[in-house]
């Protein structure tokens, strides 16, 4: 079943590649042995020639595996340090796959500050088929433990969070899915791996959106997996084949393609992050500014931890703390875009209640902090003095 990644993973190197290196070659040794192309060719076609009934080159179909593919899931693995990459058709399609393992009664404990997508088609669609979700602060991972009962099979966190980019002890939760013998799942789409590495810290799948970071240009959708364990693997790379919700070649190449700048983006990223967080904190119409980096974050000492760097997502909210501050600022942005999305090399603003997080109801994002006056940025590689003019002139 995964015979197509064991002819072309090379384990050999995967620790020893710094991750700057990994970025432009990790994963890709012969990528292209008929005629040594840099780059992964876009192996464009949907079924291939065989020698004889069952006797091929280690691809049939494409469903169940492309060239192109492969060498984004094996790039993938080795940015994670993980063993197996399996890739999507977007993020969400990446979570169904993972809900996918679990039947009817069995229960799953989530982060109460999770992506709006992920709340959907964990309430909409997998509780209407018999998956209990529990939706439970998690910062104080002590407190965990008392959600867990004798039908919980998975712990899903996202950290940094979104919006509210709350960091959760991934080390610490670890402890506590493996003491329960659960499976931990790590949301790593703000973060990537370029900051933070889940499977290190005791994870067992993660997940991308690598429509965001991964991909980094906003022309792509697409989520991907990496685990370590060969049987979970299996299992996942069943359902990938099975339900058919796979990435096209030429979406893969594309990701593949965003991946060699990955390390040069999110350095930049981090650094106008810093440098926008630290100007809207002393604006006096913000009245409060979320970013892990703060010193007076709840969980700075566990986000220096676990992480090389704060990244550039930001949240804040206004000082009037109404829709109509809100809406006033992002409707004068000119440099920041106002889009759903995130992680490309243009800055980006969104309103959560609106826009990512309006399937969330609203009594439900108010708790967690989701109010109508809250703003998103994905703050991208522009010149970070532009970025703070923007920012100025619109909350005037």
């Amino acid at each position: 079943m995964i015979a197509q990644w064991a002819q072309y993973i090379c384990y050999s190197n995967i620790q020893e590649m710094k991750f700057n290196t990994k970025t432009i070659h990790g994963g890709q040794e012969n990528i292209d042995p008929g005629y040594n192309s840099v780059m992964p060719p876009i192996y464009q076609t949907s079924t291939y020639s065989q020698e004889s009934p069952g006797k091929n080159k280690g691809f049939e179909y494409s469903r169940s595996g492309n060239p192109t593919r492969s060498a984004l899931e094996r790039s993938m693995a080795s940015l994670e340090n993980g063993k197996f990459g399996i890739s999507f058709g977007s993020g969400l399609a990446a979570i169904d796959a993972i809900l996918k393992l679990f039947k009817p009664g069995d229960e799953i404990l989530s982060t109460n500050d999770l992506y709006g997508g992920s709340y959907r088609l964990f309430t909409r669609i997998f509780e209407n088929l018999g998956i209990k979700f529990r939706f439970v602060g998690m910062q104080d991972a002590a407190r965990i433990e008392e959600h867990i009962n004798e039908n919980t099979r998975l712990i899903w966190v996202e950290t940094p969070t979104n919006p509210m980019m709350n960091i959760i002890d991934i080390e610490a939760v670890a402890r506590i899915a493996k003491k329960h013998s659960l499976l931990l799942g790590v949301d790593n789409t703000f973060a990537t791996p370029y900051l933070q590495r889940p499977l290190e810290l005791g994870a067992d799948i993660i997940m991308h959106s690598a429509t965001k970071y991964l991909g980094g240009h906003s022309d792509v959708v697409m989520g991907g997996l990496v685990v370590n364990d060969r049987e979970l693997a299996e299992r996942l790379y069943f359902i990938q084949k099975a339900s058919g919700a796979i990435p096209g070649p030429q979406d893969c190449f594309l990701v593949l393609r965003g991946i060699k700048t990955l390390h040069l983006r999110m350095q930049r990223h981090c650094e106008n992050g810093e440098a926008i967080a630290r100007f809207l904190k002393k604006n006096p119409k913000i009245a409060k500014v979320y970013w892990p980096g703060f010193d007076d974050h709840p969980n700075h000492e566990i986000a220096k931890k676990q992480m090389s760097g704060f990244g550039g997502m930001i949240s804040f909210t206004t000082k009037e703390n109404t829709l109509e501050s809100a809406t006033k600022i992002v409707e004068k942005l000119k440099v920041f875009t106002l889009a759903e999305s995130l992680g490309g090399v243009e800055s980006l603003a969104g309103h959560p209640a609106s826009m990512t997080h309006a399937s969330i109801p609203k009594e439900e994002r108010e708790k967690i902090g989701v109010v109508d006056s809250l703003i998103r940025l994905s703050v991208g590689v522009e010149d970070a003095e532009d970025l703070i003019a923007d920012l100025e002139q619109a909350i005037g």
